[in-house]
């Protein structure tokens, strides 16, 4: 009986997760094999059809597109920008009081909620917003460009709303990696003749590779899925334009009705995301 009491007391966690996480996966698996289901009483099985309608729609492969460049353009720019910000607060020639009013306005992105973040961008990219009225009295252009509303706009728009809501994490993590590599490496290659960019190409990047490593595969994971941000912006239009996987697949099942081609289109995003969570735990793994 003594035997059995770890498992008695992560039972309910296994049966909360059963439920809220394999089940449901399970479910969407099956309606991906279905045609005419959820909205007809009578649904009929038909396999691999509904992955081969996915695969060969030309409109899931621009929304395989847009979502790569968003994801590599947002997690390129959140971990520049995050490691100079990062080493910008961790700099001993910044008074404490400066550091503190810097810390404070770089995370404040990070504390508004996606609502939030697209009305305030919505309004500030607006064709007689702020922005434009800047660029208008400045000369730059003629008239307001409607950023979120042109197919040559929308995507750099979005990605860039994106980057600026998402590199906080990047700034905070890496702000305690450099916290954490101790003073006395950088005295000896100080005294060594090392300059400060070797120093932070041979002491800081190799410290904190194994924290830069981790965070760009969970921030690809969280940008890949980032559904609201896109919805509540441009919806994936226009035209296409912003579409990406997770606006795709929400547009089958509630637009379109296609219940079993959104599960296809679902499970097929889970193997996309299955790829880079395996590469994340091996990387765990290889640290630990």
């Amino acid at each position: 009986m003594q035997a059995l009491t770890p498992y008695g007391f992560v039972a309910p966690v296994t049966v909360l997760i059963l439920i809220l996480t394999f089940i449901p996966i399970a479910i969407v698996i099956g309606y991906s094999t279905l045609d005419n289901v959820i909205m007809t009483p009578e649904s009929k099985f038909v396999g691999l059809s509904n992955y081969f309608t996915i695969l060969t729609d030309g409109t899931f492969y621009v929304a395989a597109r847009n979502s790569f460049v968003f994801t590599v353009g947002s997690v390129g720019a959140h971990f520049v920008l995050g490691i100079t910000f990062a080493s910008l607060l961790n700099s001993r020639l910044l008074p404490g009081f400066v550091k503190t009013i810097f810390r404070a306005i770089f995370i404040l992105p990070w504390l508004f909620t996606v609502a939030i973040i697209a009305i305030l961008w919505r309004m500030l990219l607006n064709p007689n917003g702020v922005i434009n009225y800047f660029l208008v009295s400045s000369g730059v252009v003629d008239v307001g460009v409607e950023w979120l509303s042109s197919r040559g706009t929308a995507l750099l728009a979005v990605t860039f709303i994106n980057i600026w809501a998402g590199y906080p994490f990047f700034m905070v993590t890496l702000l305690a990696g450099l916290q954490g590599i101790s003073r006395d490496l950088y005295e000896a290659a100080s005294i060594d003749g090392a300059k400060p960019w070797q120093q932070f190409r041979h002491i800081t990047l190799p410290q904190l590779r194994p924290i830069i490593i981790s965070m760009v595969i969970l921030d690809m994971i969280w940008t890949s899925q980032q559904f609201a941000l896109i919805w509540l912006t441009t919806g994936g239009g226009p035209f296409d334009a912003t579409e990406m996987l997770p606006t795709y697949t929400y547009k089958l099942a509630f637009s379109n009705y296609e219940f079993g081609l959104a599960s296809a289109s679902a499970v097929i995003i889970l193997l996309l995301s299955m790829v880079l969570a395996f590469f994340y735990i091996r990387h765990q793994k290889a640290r630990d």
